[in-house]
């Protein structure tokens, strides 16, 4: 159980100077604490790039302190949230991995952790090929070779998604196991597997495109229901998202890809609603100081930012904050229930497991291997 005394961070507001929130008169009303700490991925990654961003905006305007504290894990940066040696945490999947007591989350010592999400910029997935390769759908990758990463369930996780949307798994491809995620994409220029997954951006997908083979996307269109339903069973954070430039696409030839949220503003479901609302007004009524920043800043817009898919449930804080300004929609509230919904009943599938792996004295190294035979049975 995580203790009372933990986490407090978002929740102990400094008494702050006057007049010290406001910068332009009548034009902010948010109120942050003067000192904070967030933490992000490593330094140098886009993650702490974005953080950054931000942090700097808010320094600006409310003459806080900020510091962005990177980890190069995700249990270390969520071992810094849970702890609350920070308050909000720039997170990549392990919010979902996280929520969902997945992979390196598992472990007794974690378990399915309440979660929320602030706000995230959408960012795009796919699976790459060569243009010349002859796979031109999803389910045209059968029986062929796909790059599976070592250690990297981030990565492989959202290629199942993306597999699922022709009804396919790892077991109907040839998996070719890779150290790391660029090691994939170097294989589909060298030729030594079919098919990657791939995030636009990695600079490798301009290596493939400028390539005698030339790039290829296996298209994934939001108009196909019955494939993205498949998709949402076992990953409600992923929605249709559209490819409009970068390697292989431009605006007259755009590309449907799965779009997904990274970084995930996060913090726990305890963090008070005043605090989470001020938070998230804060970043929004910034975003004129950090939209330039780097080009994929411009994803923070709130009216793109403010929307769910998250990778959990929304806080009720910045919940309030997006209904005020007419952001949050019927179906933001609609898949928002739904994965309060799920979230619950995560929690209460890892009580039930945890009362019928006591009584049966399952040991905490047998933990994980049993926790994922009762999620396939119970979940």
């Amino acid at each position: 159980m995580i203790s009372d005394l933990t986490r407090r961070a978002f929740m102990q507001r400094s008494v702050m100077a006057a007049g010290a929130s406001l910068v332009l008169p009548g034009t902010l009303h948010a109120a942050i604490p003067s000192k904070l700490q967030w933490t992000a991925a490593d330094v140098g990654s886009s993650g702490y790039i974005e953080a950054t961003a931000v942090a700097n905006a808010l320094i600006e305007q409310h003459s806080s302190r900020i510091r962005v504290v990177p980890s190069g894990t995700s249990i270390g940066r969520m071992m810094q949230l849970k702890q609350g040696r920070v308050s909000l945490g720039f997170l990549a999947n392990e919010a979902y991995f996280a929520s969902e007591a997945l992979y390196d989350f598992s472990t007794r010592e974690w378990g399915p952790q309440d979660l929320r999400a602030l706000m995230g910029r959408e960012a795009l997935f796919g699976i790459v090929t060569t243009a010349n390769s002859g796979i031109k759908t999803i389910a045209d990758l059968k029986g062929s070779r796909m790059a599976l990463i070592q250690a990297h369930p981030s990565t492989n996780f959202k290629v199942e998604g993306v597999l699922a949307f022709a009804g396919l798994g790892w077991d109907d491809v040839e998996t070719v196991e890779v150290p790391g995620y660029s090691a994939g994409l170097q294989a589909v220029l060298d030729g030594a597997v079919d098919a990657a997954g791939a995030v636009v951006g990695a600079s490798v997908l301009r290596e493939i495109e400028a390539s005698p083979n030339g790039i290829g996307w296996l298209p994934v269109p939001a108009d196909d229901k019955e494939g993205w339903d498949r998709i949402n069973a076992s990953a409600p954070l992923f929605a249709p998202a559209m490819m409009t430039s970068g390697p292989g696409a431009s605006a007259e030839a755009p590309v449907p890809l799965v779009g997904y949220r990274y970084p995930i503003l996060s913090v726990y479901a305890e963090a008070t609603m005043e605090d989470v609302y001020d938070m998230t007004k804060a970043i929004v009524e910034g975003y004129d100081l950090y939209k330039g920043a780097a080009p994929v800043m411009s994803e923070y817009d709130v009216n793109k930012a403010g929307h769910p898919p998250y990778d959990t449930p929304c806080h009720d804080g910045a919940k309030k904050y997006f209904e005020e300004i007419g952001v949050w929609t019927e179906a933001d509230e609609a898949w928002n229930t739904n994965r309060l919904a799920r979230l619950a009943k995560v929690q209460e599938a890892w009580a039930a497991a945890t009362e019928a792996a006591d009584g049966q004295g399952v040991a905490d190294k047998d933990w994980p291997a049993y926790w994922d035979q009762f999620r396939a049975d119970h979940l």
